[in-house]
C-alpha cells in the first residue's frame, strides 16, 4: 500500500507531533511504500505506528 508523505505528515502535524513531521519530510520518499522493509524501519526509528498511519488515512479515504 502507497501513502502520500504529505498525508503521514499532515497527520503528525494534527497531533502537534511537528517534529516528527519535520523528520518524515527529510527523510521519507514521497510516496511512501508501507510494504518496502526500508519504509517500515525508517517509519518505526520515526516512532511512527505504521498500523495506526494505515488506520487513520484509510479510514479517510486518503491512501493511494
Amino acid at each position: 500500500m502507497n501513502i502520500d508523505k504529505n498525508q503521514i505528515m499532515e497527520l503528525l502535524h494534527s497531533r502537534g507531533r511537528h517534529d516528527e513531521a519535520t523528520q518524515v519530510s527529510n527523510t521519507l520518499p514521497d510516496k511512501v511504500d508501507t510494504d518496502n522493509g526500508e519504509h517500515k524501519d525508517l517509519l518505526a526509528k520515526l516512532g511512527i505506528d505504521l498500523d495506526d498511519v494505515k488506520d487513520k488515512l484509510g479510514g479517510l479515504g486518503k491512501l493511494i
